[in-house]
């Protein structure tokens, strides 16, 4: 008599019903946010901290010393932008490892698998919603004047945490069978803060060669710095326009768009071909 073997399967990305998921996915988040800091003096003040030391670093090297950046707010969107961009860099690096490191968990207990990485992301939300107070406290002490765009931001975070997941979700499947994903998205992530308008605005990429602008912002991360630039601080275009304007038309934000809505769909399902697995290739 042949017995016939079949494949063990684990939990699956998505199980069990929505609000278990929320509630799972909030309390690993928080948990791993008080943890951050649990043991140091200073506690939450770093989750300030950090971003606001890395700005006066780089304001103090581009601005004072090789006088890169001449536009009038440019402390403000220095800082903006490395808070957007911090987030995006802190939760993908995080999420990277994240079902690795819980590996005792994944192999004890049944629970839908996609809670670890989106703890991950939402516990890199979390800094960023404290930092995102400091930004708009700086502004206003900067004396940039409140106006209703202000209003349409979390839209711009709301795109960038969908951005995020879907690339936290790749990364940190992909991690379980090739750890050199690490070391690869390290330079990767590295070279995405150089080809965005963190430190150095669009005005330098437009300066000389103003159709480079469209491809420049095919990018996401670009777009989006560039929209949250154009709905809080504005300044003189074209370097202060909208993405539109800049791309030289709405449809071009098919692009953009595109491949947000493209890698959040791959992660999903990378990570849902995985998932089942996880236990079995840890």
């Amino acid at each position: 008599m042949e017995l016939e073997l079949k494949e063990v399967r684990g939990p699956a990305a998505v199980s069990g019903s929505p609000r278990r998921f929320v509630n799972l996915t909030w309390l690993l988040a928080t948990t791993d946010f008080k943890l951050s800091y649990f043991g140091s003096v200073l506690g939450y003040l770093w989750t300030l901290m950090q971003p606001l030391m890395f700005f006066g670093v780089l304001y103090f090297v581009f601005a004072f010393l090789l006088h890169l950046n001449n536009a009038l707010d440019y402390p403000v969107l220095l800082l903006m932008n490395i808070v957007l961009f911090g987030f995006f860099q802190q939760a993908t690096g995080a999420a990277i490892p994240s079902v690795v490191v819980r590996e005792g968990v994944v192999r004890k207990m049944q629970f839908p698998r996609l809670v670890i990485p989106l703890a991950a992301v939402t516990t890199a939300a979390i800094n960023l919603f404290f930092n995102l107070v400091v930004v708009m406290i700086f502004m206003l002490s900067y004396g940039v004047q409140p106006r209703l765009t202000w209003l349409l931001l979390p839209f711009l975070v709301l795109v960038l945490f969908v951005f995020t997941t879907g690339v936290a979700m790749l990364l940190s499947a992909l991690f379980v069978r090739y750890r050199d994903i690490a070391p690869i998205w390290g330079a990767i992530s590295q070279a995405l803060y150089f080809a965005s308008p963190v430190f150095i605005l669009i005005n330098q990429v437009l300066k000389g060669h103003p159709s480079l602008g469209r491809y420049y912002l095919f990018n996401p991360i670009s777009t989006i710095l560039q929209q949250a630039r154009h709905w809080m601080i504005g300044g003189t275009p074209p370097g202060g326009s909208g993405v539109p304007v800049i791309m030289g038309g709405y449809v071009w934000l098919l692009v953009p768009g595109g491949i947000i809505v493209g890698v959040f769909l791959l992660g999903y399902w990378v990570f849902g071909r995985e998932a089942p697995r996880v236990a079995e290739e840890l």
